[in-house]
């Protein structure tokens, strides 16, 4: 008799993902859960289906020959649940608005503006990564995503929001830490907190341009690794700063604003290039600009 297997779509994604990154912690920054958790989903998805689809040592995952198999198919799977959703939305109607949780607040702000001016239409945010975002807006399950930067990709737009200051932040106990704004200068000599490059490039090229400016470079610290958050770090590491892209007050930490405004990061809107904006998404876009 056939096993009757169920699969279910977000095993595929954490499958998709594990293949794509070689690594459990970055597909797990990446999907937004946590290590443990897609190591657990992956294991459940090769017991499900009785195959091994990883080879994993203390330094390496390897995709195996099934895996290398099922990537093209599980990629189509996921594929047509998003062509499912865009299909069976109203395109007047409704509208997906994908970002991240740093982009809530103006995002709601925006959201709330448009539906007060047209409550019979259903505004969603929706939380992805920046790669899911780019591919919700290119296979039209999404209508715009914000991000941070630009992108250069066929079939889509980018339009310019605002310029974002980004802020300075350090442990309570820093020694700069009772300042309300600090220079680049003087945080030269103390050690400076980020995630690897790969993960945020954009960050990593403003501050280095920056730094760059003053004839400088910045005194770089340990990388912050894909499981542990910048804030915590800091108070594992009171001599050390950091940059947030939003300026949430928390616990033991400081947040200090950078005196001369060199640490700045346009957002961005990105539609697709060939669809003609609904008045809903022209209302969007003004009222996000707005905040």
């Amino acid at each position: 008799m056939n096993r009757i297997v169920d699969v279910e779509l977000r095993q595929l994604t954490y499958f998709v993902a594990v293949s794509e990154e070689l690594s459990f912690s970055r597909a797990a920054a990446r999907c937004f859960i946590s290590q443990s958790a897609i190591s657990h989903q992956i294991t459940r998805l090769e017991r499900d289906l009785d195959v091994q689809l990883f080879e994993r040592t203390t330094r390496s995952v390897v995709p195996t020959e099934t895996a290398a198999r099922l990537l093209p198919l599980a990629k189509q799977m996921l594929g047509l649940e998003t062509a499912i959703y865009a299909a069976a939305r109203s395109s007047n109607q409704r509208i997906r608005l994908a970002a991240n949780m740093s982009f809530a607040t103006q995002s709601l702000s925006a959201i709330s503006r448009v539906r007060a001016d047209n409550p019979d239409t259903e505004i969603e945010f929706v939380i992805k990564s920046f790669r899911q975002r780019i591919a919700a807006v290119a296979d039209g399950d999404c209508d715009l995503a914000l991000i941070r930067g630009t992108v250069d990709r066929q079939g889509l737009r980018v339009e310019h929001l605002w310029t974002e200051d980004l802020t300075i932040a350090t442990a309570a106990a820093h020694p700069l830490a009772a300042n309300t704004e600090v220079t680049l200068g003087e945080l030269l000599t103390y050690p400076l907190l980020l995630p690897p490059e790969r993960d945020q490039v954009l960050l990593h090229n403003v501050i280095r341009a920056a730094f760059a400016d003053l004839g400088a470079v910045p005194n770089y610290g340990p990388p912050i690794p894909p499981d542990h958050t910048a804030t915590l770090e800091l108070i594992n590491r009171p001599d050390s700063w950091t940059v947030l892209y939003a300026d949430r007050p928390t616990a033991g930490i400081a947040l200090l604003e950078e005196a001369d405004r060199r640490l700045r990061i346009p957002v961005s809107a990105v539609i697709s290039a060939d669809a003609r904006p609904s008045k809903i998404l022209r209302e969007l876009l003004s009222a996000l600009r707005g905040t």
